[in-house]
C-alpha cells in the first residue's frame, strides 16, 4: 500500500515534513493559535535554532517560513493577511541580499535586515515583559478571595472582666440588706470559712450561673455576709469559681471556672 502524502505542494506529494521546519506535525491545524503573529513565529524559528538575532541568516529563515506558509495553504487552513505580508517582506529582503551590491559610497550602505531586526528585538522585549507580568499572582487565577460567615449560635462571647469596684458595690447592697436583720439576732454559732466555702460550692454546682446576691443569707447579718464574701474570694483565688458579667454595670453572676458560656 502506497504511503499517503501529508500534502501536495506545487503539484508534488509531500511525504514528510522538511527537516529544517521546526513545527510538530500534529500542531499544524492549530499552529496559528499558538503564535501572536508573524513576528512571534519568526522569533520562535530564530530562538529554536539558537541563531543570532543581530545576524539573521535570512535565506534559511525565509525558506522555513515559506515552507510553513505553503503547507498551511495546501491544508486549506486560513492564513491571516499579516502572515502573508511578512512572507512578502522576507522575500524582498532575501532578494536584496542575493543581488550584487554596488560599491560603498561615502555613506555606509544600510543592511536590508535592519528594520526586521529592530522589530523583532522590540517585539521580544514586549513579549518578555508580558510573560513577567503573567507570572505574577493573579486574583481569580492563582488565588481566590474567600469569605466565611459564622452563625451567631457558634460565636463564643467572652464576658468582660468584672471590676473590683462593682464587686464591692454588690457586697454593699447585700450588707445593707443584712443590716435589716440585726435586731432579730439572739445567739449565733461560730462561723467556719471552710464550711461556708463548701456551702457556696454546693450552691454553684446546682446551676450554671448563680446570682452573686443568692450566695448570701442576709438573715445572718454582717458577720455571715462577710464570711460568705471571704469564701467566694477564696474560691475565686483558687480558680475554682469565676465572676461573670454580661456587660459593664450588669448584675454579677458566679459559676464554676471552665463552665459553658
Amino acid at each position: 500500500m502506497a504511503e499517503q502524502p501529508i500534502a501536495i505542494v506545487r503539484g508534488a506529494p509531500l511525504l514528510k515534513l522538511p527537516e529544517d521546519l521546526y513545527i510538530p506535525p500534529d500542531a499544524l491545524e492549530v499552529f496559528l493559535d499558538a503564535f501572536e503573529g508573524p513576528l512571534d513565529l519568526l522569533l520562535y524559528l530564530i530562538r529554536k535554532q539558537n541563531l543570532d538575532i543581530l545576524d539573521i541568516p535570512i535565506i534559511q529563515i525565509t525558506t522555513q517560513y515559506m515552507d510553513y506558509v505553503e503547507l498551511m495553504k495546501e491544508l486549506r487552513l486560513e492564513l491571516a493577511a499579516e502572515y502573508l505580508v511578512m512572507a512578502a517582506m522576507l522575500c524582498e529582503i532575501k532578494s536584496r541580499m542575493l543581488l550584487p551590491r554596488p560599491a560603498l559610497t561615502d555613506e555606509e550602505q544600510t543592511d536590508p535586515r535592519a528594520e526586521l531586526v529592530r522589530r523583532l528585538m522590540e517585539y521580544e522585549r514586549y513579549k518578555q515583559a508580558a510573560q513577567a507580568l503573567d507570572g505574577l499572582p493573579r486574583e481569580g487565577r492563582d488565588n481566590l478571595p474567600v469569605t466565611a460567615e459564622l452563625s451567631s449560635e457558634h460565636i463564643r462571647r467572652i464576658p468582660p472582666t468584672v471590676e473590683l469596684s462593682e464587686v464591692l458595690a454588690a457586697l454593699r447592697d447585700v450588707m445593707r440588706r443584712a443590716d435589716l436583720f440585726t435586731s432579730h439576732r439572739v445567739a449565733r454559732e461560730s462561723l467556719s470559712l471552710r464550711e461556708r466555702m463548701s456551702r457556696v460550692l454546693a450552691a454553684v454546682q446546682r446551676g450554671g450561673f448563680v446570682p452573686f446576691e443568692a450566695l448570701f443569707d442576709v438573715t445572718e447579718g454582717r458577720a455571715g455576709v462577710v464570711v460568705s464574701f471571704l469564701a467566694i474570694l477564696e474560691l475565686v483565688k483558687a480558680t475554682t469559681l469565676e465572676l461573670v458579667q454580661a456587660q459593664p454595670y450588669a448584675p454579677i453572676h458566679v459559676r464554676l471556672r471552665g463552665g459553658a458560656a
